[in-house]
């Protein structure tokens, strides 16, 4: 089965003051100098799924300069035995609006019909920077196998925030508490439940592959010997005895917000935080291609893939593998390089675009097989 847009449609989207690309299926192969807006495509695709897209920005980061009058990005998307139109819009000052096939839907109803999921080089620095960055992936991972996740994740961050206002306050009256640690404490234990099930998934799409790419060992590793508990029941009880503590630092210390995402690569029984910056990459790729393969049977076909600068810190030999692992998976993987060079072991098995840029606004030339 298929998940592949076959049309994509962009207004005033950063860069884009206007777009329009005819899709096949195939890979696509987009190359142009530093600035000229590939990445704003990518961009773009993202939008199709629930959030804040791949670099995470605001809505109105997003509305093309200057005549601010908003962006919009429209597509026609095959998924599985259906096609559906999807447009998903901001107007200067107002929310993101989605709408599937002519009616007004929230952003989760656009994981019913696709699944995006992403690798972009600040991601590159993934293993030797701060938690939260690791957090942020697996629970993106996450999402693309449980859509529900997202909402366990926000209504969890919702109260502790909340919690934590009381705690700066020195509040120390457990009234206050029991209500926004009963919601924690539900919401924690989906998120703690949702991770240790996608980790399974990966695991085993990892061991079932012949694949160019290593295999990660993956582990959550909790910041204090109190954060383990994962159950609704453990995590009320953590929360409601670590109150004292939490009232001196004025924050929550425990829970699923406090673990992390450890990594080794296999063979080599080394941490992925002291492997080379080729080898850190190359465990990147192999979660994605993992993640790929896993949701090919989950969901029924493999997700989009959008892969900014994925040529970055790999050889010759591991682009011709992955473009092939990508071909064999059957995904419709956006990738940008600086040139078409990057691309060449693709030729006609992907669709190529080049993209330039004249006075701050880009344009798009469609390839044919590489060449114009």
């Amino acid at each position: 089965m298929t998940l592949a847009l076959r049309e994509l449609r962009l207004s005033h989207f950063r860069s884009h003051k206007a777009a329009k690309l005819d899709l096949d299926g195939r890979p696509v192969a987009i190359h142009g100098v530093n600035g000229a807006g590939k990445t704003n495509i990518l961009e773009a695709v993202s939008m199709l799924s629930p959030g804040r897209g791949l670099r995470r920005a605001t809505v109105d980061e997003m509305i093309r300069r200057p005549e601010g009058v908003g962006w919009k990005v429209a597509a026609i998307l095959q998924s599985l035995h259906q096609m559906h139109e999807v447009e998903t819009w901001v107007e200067a000052g107002a929310t993101r609006q989605v709408r599937i096939d002519g009616k007004t839907a929230p952003q989760i109803a656009l994981s019913r019909i696709a699944r995006v999921i992403w690798l972009v080089p600040v991601m590159d620095r993934l293993w030797v920077e701060g938690a939260d960055g690791r957090r942020r992936f697996l629970d993106r991972m996450t999402m693309s196998f449980e859509p529900s996740h997202a909402d366990a994740v926000l209504t969890y961050e919702k109260a502790m925030r909340e919690r934590n206002r009381l705690l700066k306050d020195g509040q120390r009256d457990a009234h206050w508490y029991r209500a926004l640690e009963a919601q924690m404490a539900k919401a924690g234990a989906a998120i703690s439940a949702n991770r240790a099930a996608t980790l399974i998934q990966l695991r085993a799409a990892q061991a079932e592959a012949e694949t160019a790419f290593p295999v990660a060992d993956l582990l959550l590793v909790h910041a204090q010997e109190s954060d383990a508990p994962t159950d609704e029941a453990g995590l009320a009880v953590a929360f409601a005895e670590s109150r004292a503590r939490d009232v001196l630092a004025g924050r929550t210390l425990v829970g699923p917000h406090r673990v992390d995402l450890a990594a080794s690569y296999a063979t080599k029984g080394m941490a992925a935080r002291d492997c080379s910056t080729g080898e850190q990459k190359a465990l990147l790729v192999s979660l994605i291609l993992a993640n790929g393969r896993a949701l090919a049977q989950t969901f029924g076909a493999p997700p989009i893939l959008l892969l900014d600068e994925v040529a970055a810190h790999l050889d010759a030999g591991r682009r011709a593998a992955l473009y092939d692992e990508i071909c064999a998976l059957g995904a419709q993987a956006f990738m940008t390089g600086t040139g078409p060079e990057l691309f060449s072991t693709l030729g006609a098995r992907a669709q190529h675009m080049s993209v330039g840029e004249v006075d701050g606004t880009s344009f798009i030339e469609v390839l044919h097989d590489g060449a114009i």
